[in-house]
C-alpha cells in the first residue's frame, strides 16, 4: 500500500524540546512577535471560520513593494520549507537530479526523494563554505534543481557575488538555481549574492525567504519566493490550495510593515555571535547560530542538556543557535562546564 522507497526516506529531525531548558537547537529568536502582529493574528483569528484569501493578495502586494519587484514575481508559502519542496516539483520528475551542498538544510534530501529524484550532495569545503567548482563539474544532463544556502545552514557561511557569478556561468540556462535566504536578515558580509540581484541577473534563479527567524514568526508559517513570473506560476500551480492561513497572513503583513523596528533585534544576534564562535573555537558566522565541526556533537549536545541547554547535534558538527545576549551568556556558561 505505501511506496517501498520511502523505508529509506529520512525524517526531518526538529530540535529538542524540554520544559525549563533553554532552547538552542532550533535557530528561532528569543523574543515574540511584536503586539501589533499579535494583535492583526488575533483579528483574523476571529475570522477563522472563513477561508483565507488563497493568492495572499495584500501580503504579495507588500512584499513586492519592498522587494522593488512585480506582484508576479512573489510566491507565498507556508514557510519558505514548503517553498523548496514546490520547487522540486515543479521541476522534476522520477530520475532526476537535485543538487546541493552538504550538510546543508536537512529536508533538501527529503524533498527531493518525495518527487523519486536522486540527491546528488556535494561536501562543503574545510571552512564551510559550498564547494562551487565541484558543484558545477557535479551537474549532468539530468540536473534539474540546485540549492545554494547562504547563509548556509548550518555553517553559516555566505555565496559571494563573484562566487556566484563564476558558478552561474557553468549551470545551463534550463537548471534552475535556489538560492535559499532563510537567514538574510542576520547577514552583514557586504560581499554576499542577494536574492534580488541574483533574480535580476538570471532568469533560472529563483530566492527564498521567511518570517520564521528574524521576524520572529515560526510558530505560523510564512515564506516568501522571487523569481521569474513563468517560476512563480508554476510554484502557485503545485501550492496547497488555502494553504497559508489568515493568521499567518495578518502577522507576517504587520510584522513586514513593522521590520526596521523586528531587525533591530537582529544586531543583538550579531554582535554576541562572535563571541559565541570564539568560545567554542568555530568559524564566525552570518546566522543566527554558530557551527562547530566535530564528531562528538552528540555527547556535546547531550552534557549541554544536562546543564539545561538545548543545542542540534549533527554527526557531522554541532549547532547552536544565537539569540540575546543573556541567553549566549547562559549557554557559556554552560559551556565551560562541558568536555
Amino acid at each position: 500500500m505505501i511506496r517501498p522507497d520511502l523505508s529509506s526516506l529520512p525524517s526531518y529531525v526538529p530540535g529538542t524540546r524540554v520544559p525549563g531548558a533553554l532552547k538552542l537547537s532550533s535557530n528561532e529568536v528569543a523574543a515574540g512577535p511584536l503586539p501589533s502582529a499579535v494583535e492583526a493574528m488575533t483579528q483574523a483569528a476571529v475570522q477563522a471560520n472563513r477561508y483565507p484569501d488563497m493568492g495572499a493578495t495584500e501580503l504579495k502586494h507588500a512584499l513586492a513593494e519592498h522587494l522593488g519587484l512585480q506582484v508576479d514575481n512573489i510566491a507565498v508559502g507556508t514557510g519558505s520549507s514548503a517553498l523548496c519542496q514546490q520547487l522540486v516539483q515543479i521541476t522534476c520528475v522520477p530520475g532526476d537530479e537535485v543538487l546541493f551542498a552538504w550538510r546543508s538544510f536537512e529536508a533538501y534530501p527529503i524533498f527531493t526523494q518525495v518527487v523519486g529524484a536522486k540527491a546528488v550532495q556535494v561536501p562543503l569545503l574545510p571552512d564551510g563554505h559550498h564547494d562551487l567548482p565541484e558543484m558545477a563539474r557535479r551537474i549532468t544532463e539530468r540536473t534539474r534543481l540546485i540549492f545554494l544556502c547562504s547563509p548556509n545552514n548550518p555553517s553559516g557561511q555566505v555565496i559571494s557575488r563573484e562566487e556566484f557569478a563564476d558558478f552561474m556561468a557553468a549551470v545551463p540556462a534550463h537548471v534552475v538555481v535556489v538560492l535559499d535566504e532563510a537567514y538574510f536578515e542576520f547577514n552583514r558580509d557586504p560581499s554576499a549574492i542577494t536574492g534580488t540581484e541574483a533574480i535580476s541577473a538570471y532568469p533560472n534563479v529563483i530566492a527564498l525567504r521567511t518570517f520564521s527567524k528574524a521576524y520572529g514568526l515560526a510558530g505560523v508559517r510564512v515564506g516568501y519566493a522571487f523569481g521569474a513570473p513563468e517560476l512563480i506560476d508554476a510554484l502557485n500551480k503545485v501550492a496547497i490550495p488555502f494553504g497559508v492561513s489568515s493568521v499567518a497572513q495578518a502577522g507576517a503583513l504587520a510584522s513586514l510593515e513593522a521590520r526596521n523596528e523586528l531587525l533591530e533585534r537582529t544586531e543583538e544576534t550579531v554582535a554576541v555571535r562572535d563571541r559565541v564562535a570564539d568560545a567554542l573555537g568555530a568559524p564566525h558566522s552570518q546566522g543566527n547560530f554558530v557551527w562547530l565541526d566535530c564528531d562528538n556533537a552528540a555527547d556535546l549536545a547531550a552534557q549541554l542538556q544536562e546543564h539545561g541547554v538545548l543545542a542540534r547535534a549533527f554527526p557531522e558538527g554541532l549547532r547552536v543557535s544565537v539569540t540575546t545576549r543573556t541567553e549566549a551568556e547562559q549557554f557559556l556558561r554552560a559551556w565551560q562546564q562541558v568536555g
